[in-house]
């Protein structure tokens, strides 16, 4: 059964012991937002992606860590706590666009080991149906921390590039980059959790392009099947689920 779960339980579940006995799904991070509309997203007038994000063609913005609103959603690929479980976000591309990388702002709690990460481009995701992905792998990943850090876990950009670039026609795609932390050798693999940032649109880059109320959570961890995030029994009020702080790397197509 779904559940709503606060952000204390969130906290208690970044223990190994509460974890060891984590059959419960995902708990939403977030701080006690007010509930309320969210608007479509706006270009910044002084866009500011982050520095792994280049050439850049989208940036969500950066969460704000002082909001009330401010939340992190479930993306992780771990030893013990969480063995897959990954976060989508949508962008309108409306003009054909080269793509060759991806980069998710998350707020970890232990180191990346080893430092990488997989991706996946889909397209006609909805509720309950991944649609098709259209591109996807994985390998070695960039990690830079932002310098936020949000109810006591680290922000850190987790980028992954790949050699041959993705040519997206006009369109509506779903993006994402899961980190991984996997090395048995290393005991904070087995302890090790992150979440997503949601944005808050600031310093973002041709932010309007994303549809407010397009994530999804796919995770056989938590028995998660594309599910939206504004689904009222994840815990999320319309401004936490609106959008996530994330970046592509590529250009227009002339």
């Amino acid at each position: 059964m779904k559940t709503t779960l606060s952000a204390l339980a969130l906290v208690a579940a970044l223990s190994l012991t509460a974890a060891a006995a984590n059959t419960k799904p995902p708990k939403s991070q977030h701080a006690a937002g007010s509930a309320g509309q969210a608007t479509p997203f706006t270009n910044s007038p002084s866009p500011a992606p982050p520095s792994l994000c280049h050439p850049c063609l989208f940036y969500g913005g950066d969460i704000n860590t002082s909001d009330l609103n401010a939340a992190g959603m479930s993306d992780e690929n771990t030893l013990l706590i969480v063995g897959g479980s990954s976060t989508y976000a949508a962008v309108n591309i409306p003009v054909t666009s080269s793509v060759f990388g991806i980069l998710f702002n998350v707020q970890a709690d232990a180191a990346f080991d080893p430092q990488t990460a997989s991706y996946d481009i889909r397209t006609g995701v909805s509720e309950g149906n991944g649609g098709t992905s259209i591109a996807s792998g994985s390998g070695a990943a960039v990690v830079q921390a932002t310098g936020r850090n949000f109810l006591g876990l680290n922000e850190y950009t987790v980028a992954i590039s790949w050699s041959t670039p993705v040519v997206l026609t006009p369109g509506e795609y779903w993006f994402n980059a899961t980190p991984e932390c996997l090395n048995t050798l290393d005991g904070s693999c087995s302890v090790f959790r992150q979440f997503v940032s949601n944005s808050q649109i600031t310093n973002n880059l041709n932010g309007s392009w994303q549809p407010i109320h397009e994530m999804f959570l796919n995770s056989s961890f938590f028995g998660f099947t594309w599910a939206n995030w504004c689904d009222s029994a994840l815990g999320f009020n319309a401004k936490q689920c609106a959008g996530m702080s994330f970046a592509l790397r590529g250009g227009q197509t002339p």
